[in-house]
């Protein structure tokens, strides 16, 4: 194993913002021991440019005012190298605000394709052109699916993801609603005539909220009629919601825990955390790829000074992490293989390749 020093020019200070509470802090075990995991490795090696890896959390599950408030002061005492973590888009956006480019950032979960977006936010998910409209084009050509609805809570990722469904699929939508985070009722969402007319439902709810839409959407008997699909459901979800209530549920994504790239990350993860550890989910999946893409990133430039980064991002890096060669540039991924996955009880199995 390297042997790293103590000073603190030796380490890189990641800043991993995770909800630690809320609608969407149900996420936040599996994300944490992920990326713990991804660290641990990472120094098992020579760390990121010969220098130890130190992970340290804040709670993303805040305002976002408050979470960039934070952030903004430690960014101040100079002792943050790189952002990263699985948050909202709302809490990007601010973090980005203040951020400025300073650290690379590297935002671990699904993103929408804004004009305005900085281009030092390093996108580790996708877009919907990369996840919900190849698995609309999916469950159509084998469901027969053709009306959809839209459900999603209320702030800029689902309602901009909204927007390129709509825009894609313009005449099949015949409902779509949004709701505030944290939204515990959907009963008068269930009982609208319009939103009967859908033979598949377009969830872009997330946390605690996607997990009560599918209790109650399944007590209504639904599920057998109209097939749901999202890009922001994992295990841990499912899990909350229970066994019963996934019938006829989809996801779509690049970044599932599959293991035929590699085949020992879950043992490695259960002797780092023990049998009883949070699962090894999807959404703690793209928080692990995420450092590990990081590494790699200053790996292939030589360098964390975002300059440099930008300007190989520019011309395209392939970036290789335990899951495989990915290809990004400008601030994104290029069109990694998507695949769609079913819930199976409280788990999900992945059918096929969308792309």
């Amino acid at each position: 194993m390297f042997s790293f020093g103590e000073s603190p020019d030796e380490v890189v200070e990641v800043l991993n913002i995770v909800p630690l509470q809320g609608p969407v802090g149900i996420v936040a075990p599996s994300c944490e021991a992920a990326i713990s995991l991804a660290a641990k490795e990472i120094n098992s090696g020579t760390g990121i440019l010969g220098r130890e890896v130190r992970v340290t959390t804040i709670d993303g599950g805040r305002r976002p005012a408050e979470v960039a408030e934070e952030v903004s002061a430690l960014l101040a005492t100079g002792m943050i190298d790189a952002i990263t973590g699985w948050h909202i888009s709302a809490v990007r956006q601010a973090v980005a605000r203040v951020t400025g480019g300073r650290v690379p950032y590297l935002f671990a979960n699904v993103y929408e394709e804004l004009p305005n977006e900085p281009a030092e936010v390093v996108m580790i998910g996708e877009a919907p052109s990369g996840h919900i409209l190849p698995a609309m084009r999916w469950l159509a050509r084998e469901f027969g699916t053709r009306r959809w609805a839209i459900v999603g809570n209320d702030y800029i990722w689902p309602v901009a993801t909204g927007r390129d469904v709509r825009a894609a699929y313009r005449r099949s939508i015949v409902y779509e609603r949004y709701v505030p985070l944290g939204t515990r009722d959907f009963g008068d969402i269930l009982a609208d005539p319009g939103f009967d007319r859908a033979d598949g439902i377009v969830m872009l709810l997330v946390g605690m909220d996607a997990v009560r839409f599918n209790q109650q959407f399944t007590r209504t008997g639904r599920a057998a009629d109209q097939l749901r699909v999202s890009p922001v459901i994992d295990e841990q979800l499912l899990l909350a919601a229970g066994p019963a209530a996934h019938a006829n549920l989809y996801v779509a994504s690049s970044l599932f825990p599959d293991t035929s790239a590699d085949p020992d990350r879950p043992d490695r993860y259960h002797r780092m955390h023990g049998r009883f550890a949070p699962k090894l989910t999807y959404f703690g999946n793209t928080a692990y790829e995420a450092l590990h893409t990081l590494r790699a990133m200053a790996h292939a430039v030589g360098s964390l000074e975002v300059p440099r980064l930008r300007a190989a991002l520019d011309e395209g890096l392939l970036l290789e992490t335990p899951s495989g060669g990915r290809m990004y540039r400008d601030n994104h991924v290029v069109r990694p293989p998507s695949l769609i996955a079913r819930a199976d009880g409280v788990d999900l199995r992945i059918l096929d390749t969308l792309y």
